[in-house]
């Protein structure tokens, strides 16, 4: 059965340093994941159905399981864009970037940026966290963990910078608590941008941790 590859070929061209489905085909990927996840978020993966992912994007329900044989794996697939696609945008804004607060801030907005403006997929990220098993769900985390190593690195590369001292782990947790519920409350009519949130939580963040680690050194 034939299935499309899972990893997403970038171009070398990019808008806004972030870079861009490469061909039609990426994109039609991607359109599809957008519907599914549309109603993986309305109607939760266990009462979500094939035939309704089919009336959703359009595709025919004999062509959604040529492609896409379960809705698991159009689960692994929403789950794998969605990191590969952040991560991607992330390393290319992150490049030639040395200073460590700068780099955290731009970790930071890369994050919020992508979720303010795919809050289903946040959601559906959120809530089906669980659902994969076997090599989907072992591939998943794995994406999952480079994502979190990168922060991690940034951190460290921060503590290094400014010769700062605090538990890396815990500030890590901690910035992906502030990020990661924010679809929960952000309402765009009378919150602000995902720039000025990132500039306003980066603040917070970042003040907490370089004050703190200064008043314990003191």
């Amino acid at each position: 059965m034939a299935s499309p590859s899972t990893t997403t070929r970038v171009s070398r061209r990019k808008h806004r340093g972030v870079p861009i489905p490469a061909t039609r085909y990426d994109q039609r990927l991607a359109k599809i994941l957008s519907y599914a996840t549309e109603v993986f978020c309305d109607k939760g993966y266990e009462g979500a159905s094939m035939r309704d992912l089919s009336r959703a994007s359009g595709m025919s329900l004999a062509g959604l399981y040529y492609y896409f044989e379960s809705k698991e794996r159009l689960l692994y697939l929403i789950q794998k864009h969605t990191f590969t696609t952040i991560v991607a945008r992330l390393k290319a804004r992150l490049e030639g970037v040395d200073n460590g607060e700068e780099r955290i801030r731009i970790f930071i907005l890369n994050h919020l940026e992508y979720f303010l403006a795919n809050q289903a997929a946040m959601k559906v990220l959120s809530h089906e966290d669980e659902v994969l098993k076997n090599g989907f769900g072992s591939e998943v985390a794995a994406l999952k963990r480079e994502y979190y190593r990168i922060c991690v690195g940034l951190l460290d590369h921060l503590k290094r910078q400014r010769s700062l001292q605090f538990t890396t782990r815990l500030a890590v947790l901690s910035l992906f608590g502030m990020m990661n519920w924010i679809y929960t409350w952000h309402n765009p009519r009378v919150d602000a941008d995902a720039a000025s949130i990132a500039r306003e939580m980066g603040d917070v963040f970042l003040r907490g941790v370089i004050c703190g680690a200064k008043a314990r050194k003191s």
